[in-house]
């Protein structure tokens, strides 16, 4: 079995399908991923099989050519999904898969389209094991998806050097983003964005309102001129209790946005404060300082990708726990609003 190989040094690779269906965060991180495979396999036709809640992220993408949907959410339907899939990718007649999922149903379909008699040449993912004719070795553990990622590419001859998300805007979301910028009067560099909540069956990983609304008031103080508050529907209420306690400086987009517009509202921005949320991922596409305030979540693993990004995580025993229910959410309770305010003065924020 080939571990290593030079993909794009070999002409007759001529259409390529990319597989990553994971939640949103993964995704974000991805596009790096998307944009070295692009930029070294420049005359190929390159296919994204990814998930139907994803597509309005690529409908302007000019990386791919075409998308594959199908959507993995309902089991009762799994046969019937693989049916389609396997269908789909047939149609397709790929030289190359490249598998950034690399789980137990993409080795799955991969190992199936084989047993089938559907011989696509090169087949590469982040394990040595079958379906995979391309992978790294071992990497250590844990790791960030990111590093094993580009670990696969590298195994393949792709160079794997983008530092940070690449998602191609719509001129409708930056008009979007300029109105808002400009009804509210946000100026360059006068406002910060708080990403301060995450779906509700993560709410562990939420810092606070209280908390962020604390922090808000203390900025304003200093000299900050606005903050915004953006948020998707599962975190309409903890923007409301956010805005409550502070004043009219403060701008609450929550639910007001579409997903393409969150880079372009966050490029003018101060810095960012975020929990760990599929919205801080996509608002790490901005070159914009962002800080995300970790508590049983690993940041090693769900940091968003960017040398501009930092994370802060208070310092005990049970860390990184995972669990989706606390009978005192110490980690975050330590993350006090003075500590991330001069966590922010160190990176970010100079006090007026």
């Amino acid at each position: 079995m080939l571990y290593c190989a030079d993909l794009p040094a070999d002409p007759a690779i001529r259409r390529i399908l990319l597989i990553k269906w994971s939640a949103m965060g993964d995704v974000i991180i991805a596009t790096a991923l998307f944009e070295d495979i692009a930029r070294a396999f420049p005359d190929r036709e390159i296919h994204l099989d990814t998930q139907p809640g994803w597509q309005t992220l690529f409908g302007s993408d000019p990386r791919f050519q075409h998308i594959l949907a199908v959507d993995w959410r309902d089991r009762r339907q799994r046969l019937r999904q693989m049916a389609t899939w396997l269908r789909q990718v047939r149609a397709g007649n790929y030289d190359l898969v490249i598998d950034l999922q690399c789980n137990d149903r993409s080795r799955l379909l991969l190992s199936l389209l084989w047993l089938s008699g559907q011989r696509i040449r090169y087949r590469l993912g982040n394990r040595r094991q079958i379906p995979y004719n391309i992978a790294p070795g071992e990497l250590p553990k844990p790791s960030h998806t990111l590093l094993r990622s580009r670990a696969a590419l590298q195994a393949g001859g792709i160079p794997a050097t983008t530092p940070r998300p690449v998602l191609h805007i719509p001129e409708r979301n930056r008009t979007r983003a300029d109105d808002f910028i400009k009804y509210h009067g946000l100026s360059f560099s006068s406002y910060a964005v708080f990403l301060p909540g995450c779906n509700a069956s993560g709410h562990l990983k939420r810092w606070g309102a209280d908390r962020y609304a604390a922090l808000a008031n203390r900025l304003h103080r200093e000299g900050l001129e606005r903050i915004v508050l953006i948020g998707g529907p599962d975190e309409v209420d903890e923007c409301q209790r956010i805005a409550q306690q502070c004043g009219a400086w403060l701008v609450n987009l929550c639910g007001q946005t579409e997903i393409l517009d969150i880079p372009p509202l966050c490029d003018p921005a101060r810095f960012i404060v975020a929990n760990d949320t599929g919205t801080a991922h996509l608002a790490a596409a901005a070159t914009t300082p962002m800080t995300v305030l970790c508590g049983p979540t690993d940041p090693r693993r769900v940091k968003p990708l960017g040398d501009n990004v930092t994370a802060l995580q208070a310092d005990l025993p049970c860390i990184n726990c995972y669990r989706k229910t606390c009978s005192h959410h110490s980690c975050m309770a330590m993350l006090t609003p003075p500590l991330v305010l001069q966590h922010l003065r160190k990176t970010a924020w100079k006090q007026a």
